[in-house]
């Protein structure tokens, strides 16, 4: 509708114009003492100027997106700042046509030139003012892709190949029909992506092989924003139909089906192990594998299950911990998406009205309206803002520094605050809220949090575990060397729970009867998932239990002093007579 009313008055007023400038009669006719012709150009400039600038955007967008180099490099600006651009064009097309048109003191009174340097003022300051906001735009855009590339691609790009693997297996073996047909698929090393609706941006398949080469430096914003797109308006999906149902490579159409809880995420392992695996055999082999997958993806896929890489193997139960890992994986990196795309918008908000008010007093100051008793007036009024919203303002500053500079978690991630161990359940500007063991939320201010000490279990490298324990001062030192040599044994056959570097310490002998003792172990992971930290320590405290017991390891008491009392009539007990 406003697109319509734009061009009929461009085209009614061109009209207006060819006629005023051919008819005679109406050459030199005029109102206010303006021409026809400059009121008929002022007019379409006004009112059409948008529609103009619009179509001469729209073609640089066009252009933009015939070059592959710079549409990865500025697509993402480009559409980020069409609107600024638009109106920075149509405010500017205005103002050269009413400063060449209008703006003449030759023929007019004070007061008329007077009143049109006051609009021409007006037209500056706002020029002037979408000039400030375009800059905005492209600071805060410029922001965002840098603040998203840094803290997710590397999360987004683990998170694409495990839908890839998701949905390779659970579709067709792609390498050996390719073979069969005698050429390649035409998927291959593609991921779908399901999208619930057509966002500009949002790529429906993703080159895995290819975003695996790309760095974080060097990708760009608009891949970037792709990829968020992709990740936020999706869930973790697999590909429903099965070998049977395969007929074409190519023109099969392929659904996907999402995974939506923990109970799929195992149902789903359970379908692609049967896809996967042959008949009767209770592992998915390498060769297995080489049907979906050439060799160099083979190796990345093995590395993601448990044990897999060493034997080249892969259990079921391994694999339906690993598909649950990916599901849960990719939950709470849709959440820190969106919980950070709303923490932009507002800082995008904030930054707005700040500008705002930029634009407003440097309007003021063309206009000649703020004279030094305003300016006085303001400054005052401002000194007293400033005594009242003073720490608000502070905690909202540090608050934007914790959030977007410092950030030392994202949601999902679980840290020990205070010596409190909980997890991130959500984020925004002022405050972040965590869920303790037993689920109680905690709102911390991110303000009180950035004063903090934070530790972060899920960026966190492969961490240490220690069990004390204590054993007799009369143990030999034999039985002491074999305890060593019995858990190093336990610990190298759980090459998938435990790394192969551990300590057993002898740390002090307290009252001449213990010896206190230490192990010192490594996980292969860190504490993130804490269920399966408790479950690994607690095998490993049962082994040790077991042990002891094998090897009659024991800690005895120092000899107790015991003092007996007795309370009655006879003070000292009389032996009685035994009765025959």
């Amino acid at each position: 509708m406003k697109l319509s009313a734009e061009l009929l008055v461009l085209v009614l007023f061109l009209a207006l114009l060819v006629v005023s400038l051919v008819v005679r009669p109406l050459k030199g006719a005029g109102f206010w003492g303006l021409e026809i012709w400059k009121w008929c150009v002022m007019v379409i400039c006004v009112f059409s100027g948008h529609l103009v600038s619009h179509w001469v955007v729209t073609l640089v967008v066009f252009l933009v997106e015939r070059n592959f180099l710079l549409r990865n490099k500025v697509l993402y600006f480009v559409f980020g700042l069409k609107k600024s651009v638009q109106v920075c064009l149509w405010i500017g097309l205005v103002l050269i046509a009413w400063s060449q048109l209008f703006d003449r003191d030759v023929g007019r009174s004070a007061k008329t030139a007077r009143i049109l340097n006051y609009v021409s003022r007006f037209l500056a300051s706002v020029l002037i003012g979408s000039v400030i906001w375009l800059v905005k735009t492209f600071l805060m855009k410029v922001v965002a892709s840098t603040f998203h590339r840094k803290a997710f691609f590397d999360r987004i790009l683990e998170n694409v190949f495990d839908q890839y693997v998701l949905q390779t297996l659970s579709g067709p073996p792609v390498m050996e029909l390719a073979e069969n047909v005698g050429r390649e698929g035409s998927g291959l090393g593609r991921v779908s992506f399901t999208k619930p609706k057509e966002e500009k941006g949002s790529p429906g398949v993703i080159d895995v092989m290819k975003l695996r080469k790309m760095s974080q430096e060097k990708v760009s914003a608009w891949t970037m924003k792709g990829l968020m797109a992709a990740i936020g308006s999706s869930r973790l999906s697999t590909i429903s139909n099965t070998i049977e149902s395969f007929d074409d490579v190519d023109g099969m159409e392929q659904k996907d089906k999402e995974i939506n809880n923990e109970w799929e995420a195992k149902a789903a392992a359970s379908a692609i192990f049967k896809n996967v695996a042959r008949p009767g055999y209770k592992h998915i082999e390498e060769v297995d594998l080489l049907r979906f997958f050439n060799k160099e993806e083979v190796d990345l896929v093995l590395q993601r299950f448990e044990g897999a890489f060493e034997t080249r193997k892969i259990k079921k139960s391994a694999l339906k911990n690993w598909v649950v890992k990916a599901y849960l994986d990719r939950k709470s990196l849709a959440h820190s998406l969106n919980d950070t795309k709303t923490a932009v918008m507002q800082l995008h908000n904030l930054i707005r009205v700040l500008v705002i008010i930029i634009i407003i007093i440097i309007t003021l100051l063309l206009m000649g309206i703020a004279t030094t008793k305003i300016l006085l007036v303001i400054s005052s009024q401002l000194l007293v803002v400033v005594f009242i919203f003073g720490n608000a303002c502070k905690t909202v500053f540090e608050a934007l520094i914790f959030v977007f500079i410092m950030h030392p978690f994202d949601v999902g991630d679980r840290c020990v605050i205070d010596g409190i161990q909980m997890v991130v359940e959500e984020m925004n500007i002022l405050t972040t809220i965590f869920l303790k063991n037993d689920n109680e939320k905690v709102y911390y201010p991110n303000s009180v949090l950035s004063t903090k000490a934070i530790s972060n279990f899920y960026r966190s490298p492969n961490m240490y575990d220690t069990i004390n324990f204590a054993i007799d001062v009369s143990t030999s030192i034999e039985r002491i060397g074999a305890l060593k040599s019995r858990i190093k044994g336990y610990i190298d056959s759980k090459p998938t729970h435990w790394c192969p570097i551990h300590t057993v310490n002898l740390k002090d002998i307290l009252d001449v009867n213990k010896i206190n003792m230490s192990l010192c172990v490594q996980h292969t992971m860190n504490f993130q998932n804490i269920r399966e930290r408790n479950l690994r320590r607690s095998e490993l405290v049962m082994e040790l239990k077991k042990l002891f017991e094998e090897m009659s390891i024991t800690y005895n008491l120092l000899p107790q002093k015991v003092e007996l009392s007795f309370v009655g009539p006879n003070p000292i007990p009389i032996a009685l007579p035994q009765s025959r």
